[in-house]
């Protein structure tokens, strides 16, 4: 019986990826996937929108974090593409001069979609727990929903669901309140 060997994927087989899509490395393996829908951006946009002015900027809130969207990032042998993803300032002061940063965030977001929903949940999930990054949201826009979820022990704690026009007050960002109709395409 043969086996084929596997030859895990490296930084340098990302740049074999087409400029319509966006590449990542999941425990060696690469991952092509075309860039994102329309309800897909929007509702990121939507969410960049609420949270980067008073969290990025302090305009209405404290200040203090670094908000960016679709940022490389490197954990471990993974290199990860977060719709968005958050690092307290003291933690991320200036940006990295690889293209991609080694520093963990505080927080990611995911938008799911029908061709990532299971890497996001299933392969991504837990290297962001394994990683210490202690907060993640899931934004499914076509069901309309956002799932919080803050790692515990090592562990995602499901804090709460979300949906349509829900006004959202959740962790990290609790200071402000996020109205969800804002995300949605209508």
């Amino acid at each position: 019986m043969s086996e084929t060997a596997f030859k895990k994927a490296s930084y340098e087989d990302l740049y074999s990826i087409p400029d319509n899509m966006i590449g990542e490395i999941i425990d060696g393996e690469l991952f092509a996937m075309p860039r994102p829908s329309f309800r897909h951006s929007n509702a990121v946009s939507g969410m960049t929108d609420e949270i980067r002015g008073p969290f990025q900027r302090g305009r209405g809130g404290p200040g203090g974090w670094v908000i960016l969207y679709e940022p490389e990032i490197c954990l471990g042998e993974n290199i990860l593409v977060p719709d968005l993803a958050g690092w307290k300032k003291e933690r991320l002061p200036s940006p990295p001069v690889e293209n991609y940063t080694t520093v963990p965030p505080d927080w990611v977001c995911e938008a799911l979609s029908p061709g990532t929903i299971r890497i996001d949940r299933i392969r991504k999930m837990p290297i962001y727990a394994q990683f210490g990054i202690s907060y993640a949201w899931l934004i499914d826009p076509v069901a309309r929903t956002l799932e919080v979820f803050r790692l515990e022990s090592g562990r995602w704690i499901l804090l709460s669901v979300h949906s349509e026009n829900d006004n959202v007050r959740a962790e990290p960002f609790q200071e402000i309140e996020i109205p969800l109709q804002h995300l949605w395409w209508e």
